[in-house]
C-alpha cells in the first residue's frame, strides 16, 4: 500500500512536469519520473515540442550512463513505440536498463502504440493505468484527436441571456465585458487555429489574434482558419495577422477537420458566426462549448446559433456542463455532448447552401 501511495504521488509529479510542455502542436504534453530500486527519484523529464527528446529519453539524459539499470521509470503516457523525428521510448528504456515501467494512458496512437507490449516482451515490467482518469483529463484534447483521427473542436459563442449574439442592426462589441474577452484570448492561445466563416470575417474584420490585456500578441498564436467562398478582401485585418491565414472553400465541416488533421492541427477553436458553430454542432462534431453569457436582454433574431435540423424535442442535444465559471459580470459555461448517439466525421452534413448565402 505505501509503495502504491508512493507511485500515485510520483504520477501526480509526472502530471506536473507535463504540464511545462507546449500545450498546443501534434505531439502529447508528456512527464516522466525515474526512480531508483529503493523509490528515490532519479531524474525527471517532460517533452518540449515536437522534435525534442519525449519526456522519458529527457529524463534518461540528465543519468550518466548505466545509472538507470534497474530503475523504474513513471510516465503520464505509455512510452512510444515507433521513429519519427526521435527514436522509439521504449527502445530507450530497454537499452538504459529500466526494470519497470509504471504509465498512466495507453497511447491510442496507430502508429505510436504498442510500447508496453514491447517492453514486457523484452523483460520489463509493466503496469499501466495509474490515475488513468487524471491522465484522461489532462490529455483529453489530444486524446480525441489521437483517437477519432480529426482535431478536438470547441465552439464558442458570447451570448446575451436571451441568446442573441448581436443587436439587430448586427452590432455585438461589446456583449461581454473585459475579463470574458481576455478569457477568450487566452483559450485562443491553446489551440493549433481559430475558424471563422467569411461572414464573420466581412462583417467584423477580425484580427483573429490571442492578444493579452495591454492589446500585446500572446506568445502562442492559433492559425487564422477563414471557411466559405466569398472573397475576403487584401486589406482584411486577417492578413495582417503573424501566422499565415488558411482560406477553405467549401461547406463540408467534416471534410475541413481531415485537411486541418492533415496538416498537424489537433486543436480548433469555432469562433463564428452563427452559421459556421452550427453546421460543426448539427453534424455532431463539437467536442467542447465554451459559452459566454452576459447580463443583458437584446431580443431580435440574431440569434447565437441557427438551425440544427432539429424539429421534435427528443432530438434535442443535450450537453453536459462541466464548469460554470463567473468573470466579472459575465458567466462562462463550459459543457460538452452527452455520450450517445452523434453523426460524426464520417456521415456529417455539408452546412447548406442556402444557409451559407444568406450568412457567408
Amino acid at each position: 500500500m505505501q509503495q502504491q501511495h508512493r507511485l500515485e504521488s510520483v504520477m501526480r509529479r509526472a502530471l506536473q512536469l507535463a504540464a511545462y510542455g507546449p500545450a498546443t502542436g501534434v505531439n502529447p504534453r508528456v512527464g516522466c519520473v525515474i526512480l531508483s530500486p529503493t523509490g528515490e527519484t532519479l531524474a525527471e523529464g517532460w517533452h518540449r515540442g515536437a522534435g525534442t527528446n519525449h519526456a522519458e529519453v529527457d529524463a534518461l539524459s540528465h543519468l550518466a550512463p548505466g545509472a538507470a539499470r534497474g530503475a523504474t521509470a513513471v510516465v503520464t503516457l505509455e512510452p512510444c513505440n515507433h521513429t519519427g523525428r526521435t527514436g522509439p521510448c521504449s527502445v530507450a528504456l530497454i537499452d538504459a536498463g529500466i526494470a519497470r515501467v509504471v504509465f498512466g494512458v495507453a497511447d491510442p496512437g496507430r502508429s505510436s502504440s504498442g510500447g508496453a507490449v514491447h517492453l514486457r516482451a523484452a523483460g520489463v515490467d509493466v503496469t499501466g493505468g495509474l490515475l488513468a482518469a487524471d491522465g484522461e483529463a489532462f490529455l483529453g484534447d489530444w486524446l480525441v484527436a489521437a483517437r477519432l483521427g480529426r482535431p478536438f473542436v470547441t465552439v464558442k459563442w458570447a451570448s446575451s441571456l436571451d441568446g442573441r449574439a448581436a443587436a439587430a442592426d448586427g452590432s455585438s462589441q461589446w456583449i461581454t465585458g473585459p475579463l470574458a474577452r481576455q478569457d477568450v484570448h487566452r483559450r485562443r492561445s491553446q489551440a493549433d487555429a481559430i475558424l471563422v466563416g467569411t461572414g464573420t470575417a466581412l462583417a467584423d474584420d477580425p484580427a483573429l489574434t490571442a492578444r493579452a490585456a495591454d492589446g500585446s500578441l500572446l506568445p502562442q498564436q492559433p492559425v487564422p482558419v477563414i471557411v466559405g467562398d466569398r472573397a475576403v478582401p487584401d486589406g482584411a485585418a486577417v492578413h495582417r495577422h503573424p501566422r499565415p491565414a488558411l482560406f477553405e472553400p467549401g461547406h463540408d465541416v467534416a471534410a475541413l477537420l481531415d485537411r486541418l488533421h492533415t496538416r498537424g492541427i489537433r486543436r480548433v477553436f469555432v469562433e463564428g458566426g452563427p452559421t459556421l458553430a452550427s453546421a460543426f454542432v448539427r453534424a455532431g462534431l463539437v467536442d467542447q462549448y465554451l459559452v459566454y453569457l452576459a447580463p443583458t436582454l437584446l431580443g431580435g433574431d440574431r440569434l447565437a446559433l441557427g438551425d440544427l435540423g432539429i424539429t421534435g424535442i427528443d432530438e434535442q442535444r443535450r450537453l453536459r456542463i462541466d464548469d460554470l465559471l463567473r468573470l466579472g459580470d459575465d458567466l462562462l459555461l463550459i459543457g460538452s455532448p452527452t455520450p450517445g448517439p452523434t453523426l460524426g466525421a464520417a456521415s456529417a452534413p455539408a452546412i447548406p447552401r442556402a444557409v451559407l448565402a444568406a450568412d457567408n
